[in-house]
């Protein structure tokens, strides 16, 4: 078949020829306009259907220069009247201005009657196809970059800003808009569609074109307008938002309604007053629920976020909820969370949007029934959802508002310890909520010059006959409950004075600011991140009995951390929690099970928090205050021990109790009785001292719970025995006197006097010079071996077996009379080594094997002095422990419970002790029973009837 023949049209050299004779540039004179545009309709349409299709025709056709004629024939076209009435297809406006694009008007002649021939359309139509296929031109080329960018170079967004103005046909204003959108998706042209007052040309086209293609063309160029917030804001202040919301709401083909929900997805992110007004206005709310259900994912998932981001202004949330959108949420919400292919981005959304909803009553209530609040705990719950449970903790606050779920306030107990842990916890990824998220359940009453609302009048009263506010000027109009949330009950009564810093005025008179706000004043508690999480725990700590949640290790943590650890002064709702847990009787047991009063004095008056055990770190320096608040919330404690309650309930823990109970309560019991009737009778005659001492040994039933034994045995020594003497008194002593003269070392010299009559001859092969008589009036072994009937009594060269030249030097001086002349020091080694198997060991071994007590005592303080001296390392007493000896074991108690000892270093005195015990309990528990009961080894004294 022979191949087609070439037509003029093929040529781009033509094409570009016509369209610029077209544009006015190179027109000759006299031409007939007739014969003028066939050709040009014919080059136009081969740019559209061939030129510009092709690979690289774009490209082609922006380097050959058909920008310039294309955008001035556009021009030409809009420049007759740039503001006609309104006037359909073939009007007047639309021939002259496409008559003025096709060059002078017509010489008489038989031109006229060509034209207006039936096998040729009128002027008007055939004008606006130049024109509709001019734009359809333009819009393709503005696909690509280079070609936006001279568009925008050339002025072209001003002549289709034109266009859409003066031309109304449907065809004219899809193809401009079709243009418009093209150009939009580069922040530089779409900035520049906005400065030409494009944006109310396209609202006007919304509400006047009916055709499905130019409306979808519309909403394309509106949704890549809003590539910004202040964009986004614009469009929604000029009422771009209302008529899309019109058009959804009038059930659209699905080609239409997929680009309404797309464009009012981007219309809606960080969803301004107007565009939520205008939504709800337009009656979108309940069509948007409904799509959330549509088959198409693109339009399901389009119109959930566009749920969502509403959620950001109060004023529709309850117009919201009543459309189904709460359970729209929560459901998408639940379905990703149990989807394994869900990213939590994808969840943030919806996260935020249900933490919103939970700021109104109704949608409170709607969520409670859709088992939101169970969701929103599982979100709590999840460390993968850490970035979250700040929003999340503010949430579950508005629950404690409503008087229609009865329980939900003991449902929550169970967040107790993620609540505390949240008080210093990091911040969360989520941004702050401006003030047009606020609850909407008080709109009324947010400007203090309206009218005062009946709700609020009920509210004051309220206020007033609870005893939160003194009269109706204590509570500010602007009050609303997530930005000052309700004051506490009273005080519970403190027998001991406060600090000053627990006594904060209780008013409402401004709402409540964030902590960093410069708005907060002094007579104002801060309302930081920690706020929402102090709220709960403090509503939680009014109870008749909070103690199953409140008075437990991890909650009592997360509160003295953030009382400790907070970088400012801490929230006094947070000094008042703990006051209240401490003066509540009920919690006396648990403050006694869960070892929180030690934890107390611990943390508070002693400074060693669970995490600086047993290595130190580096914590905020105000150890007054704590000291302070630490001290008065004990005296509560002691208050309600004291009392015959207490007296009871403690009486039956030590008693009656579980064996972890009682050695809880014996360990408490030196912190919380000052009576001496009391704490005698309980920890002497009722063996409660000897069952702590006897646990040591056992698991520990708490991290820190040697650490608390140590202060306790520490406390109750103290209490027991008011004045003691420091910690080894006699190597105090011996520090301070001269050593003694040494009366072995002249039988050592070259000339010894006088002359030895007897050497003894070590293993190593070493003669140590002695004197016969000297040695057997030493002990009773020595008399034996060098006077009695043994073959040694006639040798003058005596051997001593197993024994080393170090451990046999204090031997050969103790048995010549030298006492204190520091013979006893050699053996000893420096602190840090084993005194296991060392020469010191086998010295006292020696001793005791030569029947020499007083070197084997001399020997121990040596031991002591070096090993358990003032400025001692605890690890030695483990070491100084585990050689055995019963009043070396007296030393090592000593030295732990000490008066003036560091708390960490007795602990850990304490843990090496424990450790070189091991199973043998016994020394261990009697060495720390007489230094408590202040018995001195050997003495006789009362003992505590076990």
């Amino acid at each position: 078949m022979a191949a087609a023949k070439p037509t003029l049209t093929d040529s781009l050299s033509f094409c570009l020829a016509q369209l610029t004779a077209a544009a006015g540039e190179d027109l000759g004179g006299g031409k007939d306009p007739a014969t003028n545009e066939t050709p040009l309709g014919r080059a136009l349409l081969a740019l559209r259907t061939r030129h510009i299709k092709a690979a690289g025709g774009i490209e082609r056709f922006r380097a050959r220069g058909g920008l310039r004629p294309l955008l001035s024939l556009l021009r030409r076209a809009a420049a007759a009247d740039p503001a006609p009435p309104q006037a359909g297809p073939g009007s007047a406006p639309l021939s002259a201005a496409l008559a003025a694009s096709a060059g002078p008007a017509p010489s008489p002649g038989p031109a006229p009657s060509a034209a207006l021939s039936s096998s040729t359309p009128s002027p008007p139509v055939r004008l606006r196809k130049t024109l509709d296929l001019a734009l359809s031109i333009l819009a393709n080329c503005c696909t690509e970059g280079a070609c936006r960018a001279e568009v925008r170079r050339l002025g072209g967004i001003l002549s289709l800003v034109t266009i859409l103005q003066c031309v109304k046909a449907d065809s004219i204003q899809n193809r401009t808009a079709r243009a418009l959108g093209n150009l939009a998706v580069e922040p530089e042209s779409c900035r520049a569609i906005h400065s030409a007052g494009a944006v109310p040309l396209l609202v006007e086209s919304l509400t006047a074109c009916q055709d499905s293609q130019c409306l979808q063309s519309v909403v394309r160029a509106l949704r890549n307008l809003a590539d910004s917030p202040q964009h986004r804001l614009a469009l929604a202040q000029q009422g771009a938002v209302r008529p899309l919301a019109e058009l959804l709401a009038a059930a659209p083909d699905p080609a239409l309604t997929s680009a309404l929900v797309r464009a009012l997805l981007e219309l809606s992110r960080g969803c301004s007053r107007a565009c939520a007004e205008q939504l709800s206005l337009g009656g979108a709310l309940g069509p948007l629920v409904s799509l959330a259900s549509h088959p198409k994912r693109v339009v399901r998932e389009a119109a959930i976020l566009i749920l969502a981001n509403l959620c950001a202004q109060g004023l529709v949330r309850p117009a919201l909820g009543n459309a189904g959108g709460v359970e729209v949420l929560l459901g998408e919400l639940r379905r990703r969370r149990g989807s394994s292919g869900a990213s939590p981005v994808s969840q943030q959304p919806l996260v935020r949007a249900v933490c919103l909803l939970c700021r109104e009553a109704i949608n409170r209530a709607r969520l409670r029934d859709a088992g939101g609040l169970e969701l929103l705990m599982g979100l709590l719950r999840d460390p993968r959802a850490s970035a979250w449970h700040p929003r999340v903790v503010a949430a579950l606050v508005g629950f404690l508002y409503d008087t229609g779920g009865p329980g939900v306030g003991y449902r929550l107990w169970g967040l107790v310890p993620l609540l505390a842990g949240q008080l210093c916890g990091e911040a969360g990824d989520d941004e702050e909520e401006g003030t047009e998220a606020a609850s909407w359940d008080f709109p009324e009453e947010r400007t203090p010059e309206r009218a005062e609302a009946g709700s609020l009048r009920s509210l004051r009263s309220w206020l007033i006959s609870e005893g939160y506010a003194a009269d109706s000027e204590d509570i500010s109009p602007d009050w609303s409950p997530e930005h000052c949330p309700l004051p506490e009950c009273a005080e519970p009564t403190n027998p001991s004075p406060s600090p000053a810093s627990l006594r904060p005025p209780r008013t409402l008179r401004t709402p409540r600011t964030p902590a960093h706000s410069p708005a907060v004043g002094a007579t104002e508690e801060p309302w930081g991140r920690e706020g929402p999480a102090l709220l709960l725990l403090s509503r939680f700590s009014q109870a008749p009995d909070p103690s199953g949640a409140l008075v437990t290790g991890p909650a009592l943590c997360g509160l003295l951390a953030y009382v400790t650890g907070a970088p400012g002064p801490p929230s006094p709702r947070a000094l008042r929690i703990l006051a209240r847990l401490t003066c509540n009787p009920a919690c006396l047991e648990a403050f006694v099970r869960s070892y929180g009063a030690a934890l107390l004095r611990a943390w508070l008056v002693l400074g060693v928090a669970p995490d600086d055990w047993p290595s130190a770190r580096a914590r905020p320096t105000r150890r007054s205050q704590h000291r302070e608040l630490g001290e008065m919330l004990l005296q509560n404690l002691t208050v309600q021990a004291e009392s015959p309650f207490g007296v009871g309930a403690l009486t039956h823990l030590l008693l009656s109790g579980s064996p972890e109970d009682r050695v809880a309560c014996a360990l408490t019991l030196p912190f919380i009785c000052r009576k001496p009737s009391l704490w005698r009778r309980l920890l002497l005659d009722q063996g409660g001292l000897r069952l702590l001492l006897t646990a040591l040994t056992r698991p520990a039933p708490h991290p820190l719970f040697l650490f608390f034994a140590a202060d306790s045995l520490s406390c109750l020594r103290c209490l027991l025995v008011p004045t003691v003497n420091p910690a080894l008194p006699s190597a105090t002593a011996k520090d301070s006197d001269p050593p003694s003269p040494c009366l072995y070392k002249p039988l050592l010299g070259p000339a010894p006097v006088p002359a030895p009559d007897l050497h003894f001859l070590l293993d190593s092969g070493l003669q140590l010079p002695a004197q016969r008589a000297a040695s057997a009036t030493a002990s009773p072994f020595f008399r034996a071996l060098l006077s009695g009937s043994f073959a040694e009594a006639q040798m003058d060269l005596v051997p001593l077996r197993g024994l080393s030249p170090s451990a046999a030097w204090p031997i050969l001086h103790h048995v010549h009379g030298c006492r204190g002349c520091g013979a006893a020091l050699g053996p000893v080694p420096p602190p840090g080594q084993p005194l296991l198997g060392s020469e010191a060991e086998e010295a006292l071994e020696a001793a005791g094997r030569f029947l020499l007590p007083s070197l084997e005592e001399e020997l121990e303080e040596a031991v002591g002095r070096i090993h358990l001296g003032p400025q001692g390392a605890p690890e030695s007493v483990g070491e100084v422990f585990r050689l055995g000896r019963p009043r070396l074991a007296a030393h090592c108690a000593r030295w732990t419970l000490g008066p003036g000892q560091c708390p960490r270093k007795r602990a850990l005195a304490l843990v090496g002790l424990v450790e070189a015990a091991g199973e043998e309990a016994g020394p261990l528990t009697e060495a720390l029973l007489a230094v408590v009961m202040g018995i001195e080894p050997g003495a006789r004294g009362p003992s505590p009837d076990c």
